[in-house]
């Protein structure tokens, strides 16, 4: 790998930790920065993932205050996190290069789209916090976990929007405990994934290094900007882009 592609994937991995940030979908700019460095769809999607482990890591580190007495909610959701991400990451491997080319097109879509659409996370958190009264935690919950760390094994664009929401609906915790419940249990099925990937697939260590240190810097500087920036207008530009990205994408995919 060239300098100029080093230095390119360290600034697409702060726009990628911006973007994240600000949107939950950081992949929107990290998985096609690896597909214009030459690496092959599914290769690119293995090697972002394993990227943003380090994402995550630091994510639950920062969010620990927010989980403190959350420890066996936690515990209740790890199973489904764990087998989630695991099941994403298999059903990843066993998917042929050009059936992923033409799916990733779609998922791009559907996530930008539940961006550009979905409510502020604030409305649902305290939409969540007048429904959930005294009743306890949904017991489908650990299911819901599992269906999404599927989709998060397996690309992962929008997941934490689609976890969060889950989250901030139902336990009524409010958003920074909803978002720090949401960065551990994706964060660990993304983690079950990336070791599957190392294991089984192909990573793109000399790709994965300079896309990490981006996200790294991206995710600190992220909320940064998050709280003097109109989120709702960068949301819908985010979403727009993915729109346009995803377009490009199943042009290339399906020509």
């Amino acid at each position: 790998m060239s300098a100029l592609e080093f230095g390119f994937l360290v600034l697409a991995g702060i726009g990628a930790g911006l973007v994240g940030s600000i949107a939950g979908l950081a992949s929107l700019i990290s998985y096609p920065a690896l597909l214009a460095v030459g690496l092959p769809p599914v290769t690119a999607n293995v090697t972002n993932t394993v990227s943003l482990v380090l994402v995550g890591v630091g994510s639950v580190s920062a969010s620990r205050p927010e989980l403190t007495g959350q420890g066996r909610r936690v515990l209740r959701l790890t199973a489904g996190a764990v087998l989630g991400g695991a099941a994403g990451a298999a059903l990843l491997m066993l998917t042929p290069t050009g059936a992923f080319e033409r799916i990733v097109p779609w998922l791009i879509a559907a996530a930008s789209a539940a961006i550009l659409f979905q409510r502020p996370p604030k409305e649902l958190a305290a939409e969540g916090a007048q429904q959930h009264g005294r009743h306890g935690d949904p017991r489908w919950l650990p299911l819901g976990t599992f269906a999404i760390a599927i989709y998060g094994g397996y690309f992962g664009a929008a997941a934490g929007v689609l976890m969060l929401a889950m989250y901030v609906l139902t336990l009524g915790e409010g958003l920074p405990r909803g978002n720090a419940l949401r960065s551990a249990t994706l964060g660990l099925a993304n983690s079950v994934a990336a070791i599957a990937f190392i294991v089984f697939a192909s990573v793109a260590w000399s790709a994965a290094l300079p896309l990490a240190i981006g996200l790294l810097a991206g995710s600190l500087l992220g909320p940064r900007i998050v709280r003097r920036a109109p989120q709702t207008a960068l949301r819908r530009i985010i979403a727009v882009l993915g729109l346009g990205l995803a377009l490009y994408l199943g042009v290339q995919a399906y020509s």
